[in-house]
């Protein structure tokens, strides 16, 4: 039976053993259990461990077999597994579908070079408040990696450290002498290699790369929302990682109960070992990074040039840096000395006192309040019209009004790539060339957003 039939049947179980179990004990001796193997006469069911295992013989068996029948309408034997056992089965299992692979595939199997920035490391990064716990955890998997924490899950906006904190793992690693096969990529570039997979009739090479690694660390996994067939691939070869106890870390520019059509089982999953927050740092931080940026360019910046520019950019990292290399390349071309004064004039195209930055919520709440629809459906993957133009008229304003690149504005509306923005930005051109319905509501709407930013 396929592992979707599978979860299904036993969240049906589950249901109903409920209604005849007390509370406190379905919670205590069900968590984390779920059915391994199924066929028409026997089922497997994992549980935690020993003890579990024969409180549920000798307390529930016949309970379970009674919803078994229910919700399956067969008869079935019942064999229990504890989850050690199910880790060697799992190991067992991948040694099998190796060796099922040609050799001459696992010949040619490659690991490009992994491309890392060598300042990303975590001496160079600036721990605050807002980025604690998601440091020390990185530092923490660094030096056990497979058992700290696994998987490692980091969130946060765009430029607050995610990709600096993964590289930083590989770069601490590869320092320390980790001969073992370290394996770092883009969600995107996981996907595109998927379809690629599938087109070249290469899944077992596929699979036989990624399920063999040490380490995998995937940035902006919320690629995945709404690609039902990867998510099916990933889930598989997330099992196979973690039940042979190698290291998962997957980051996020949302929490996973929030990445817009993930499965259930998948956000299940990625929340089993630690979800940590990278948020907006302090302004305290944000002085020691600009100082940290300058003097990794071998330069000092006066307090009071630091404590300007961390007053007037405040949401993203990237803009700190970007803000202390302008001010740097300015002075150096210039031959000037720093003063506050300089800094101001070099520094007017990136701080805007009078222009209010849009962001994308901006476009979001005027969209849907324009259009009388909720957040969830313009996020969602509900291809009805009367949610379809209302999604891309506000893709259309966010890449007319914010300077968010098109990865980033369909992350934002509902996990969809760039092609899907510029197929949006297209079909908006060409309607309000076409219908003046679509031409006031593009005017009406921007003009809604301009009031309220100004």
């Amino acid at each position: 039976m396929s592992s979707d039939y599978n979860d299904n049947l036993w969240n049906d179980v589950l249901k109903e053993l409920q209604n005849n179990i007390q509370p406190r004990h379905y919670e205590f001796w069900f968590q984390n259990s779920k059915i391994l193997a199924l066929t028409d006469k026997a089922v497997k069911i994992q549980v935690s461990n020993e003890i579990i295992k024969q409180k549920i013989k000798e307390n529930y068996l016949e309970h379970i077999k009674n919803s078994l029948f229910k919700c399956s309408g067969n008869e079935l034997e019942i064999e229990f597994i504890c989850e050690a056992k199910a880790e060697q089965q799992a190991l067992f299992d991948f040694e099998i579908e190796s060796e099922q692979v040609s050799q001459e595939v696992k010949d040619s199997t490659t690991y490009p070079p992994i491309n890392l920035n060598s300042l990303y490391t975590f001496a160079n990064f600036v721990v605050g408040p807002s980025n604690e716990l998601a440091h020390s955890a990185s530092v923490a998997v660094a030096k056990a990696p497979g058992k700290a924490y696994n998987p490692l899950f980091l969130h946060g906006a765009v430029g607050l450290g995610k990709t600096h904190l993964l590289q930083a793992i590989c770069n601490g690693l590869i320092s320390q002498g980790y001969n073992q096969q370290i394996v770092y990529l883009s969600c995107e570039e996981f996907v595109n290699e998927f379809i690629s997979a599938i087109e070249d009739g290469n899944l077992g090479g596929f699979r036989y790369k990624y399920r063999s690694v040490s380490m995998i660390l995937i940035d902006d996994i919320h690629f995945l929302a709404g690609k039902d067939r990867t998510q099916e691939e990933f889930f598989h070869t997330f099992n196979t990682l973690y039940n042979c106890h190698k290291q998962i870390i997957l980051s996020s520019d949302s929490p996973p109960s929030e990445i817009p059509e993930l499965k259930e089982r998948l956000v299940s999953r990625f929340k089993w070992g630690l979800v940590a927050t990278l948020d907006v740092p302090g302004f305290e931080t944000r002085v020691a990074i600009v100082k940290k940026k300058a003097k990794l360019k071998n330069k000092e910046l006066p307090d009071g040039i630091c404590q300007y520019i961390s007053e007037n950019i405040v949401s993203n990292i990237r803009e700190l840096e970007g803000a202390v290399n302008h001010l740097l390349a300015m002075a150096e071309l210039h031959k000037k000395e720093i003063t506050l004064d300089f800094c101001k004039r070099a520094l007017k195209d990136i701080i805007r006192f009078n222009e209010p930055e849009i962001e994308l919520s901006d476009v979001l709440e005027a969209t849907i309040k324009f259009f009388n629809i909720k957040i969830t459906d313009l996020q969602s993957k509900n291809r009805q019209q009367t949610v379809v133009l209302p999604r891309q008229v506000g893709m259309y304003l966010a890449k007319k009004l914010t300077k968010y690149s098109l990865q980033e504005i369909g992350a934002f509306f509902g996990g969809r790539d760039h092609t899907t923005v510029l197929h949006a930005l297209d079909k908006i051109k060409e309607l309000s060339q076409t219908s003046p319905r679509v031409t006031e509501s593009l005017v009406e709407i921007e003009k809604q957003i301009l009031e309220k930013k100004y």
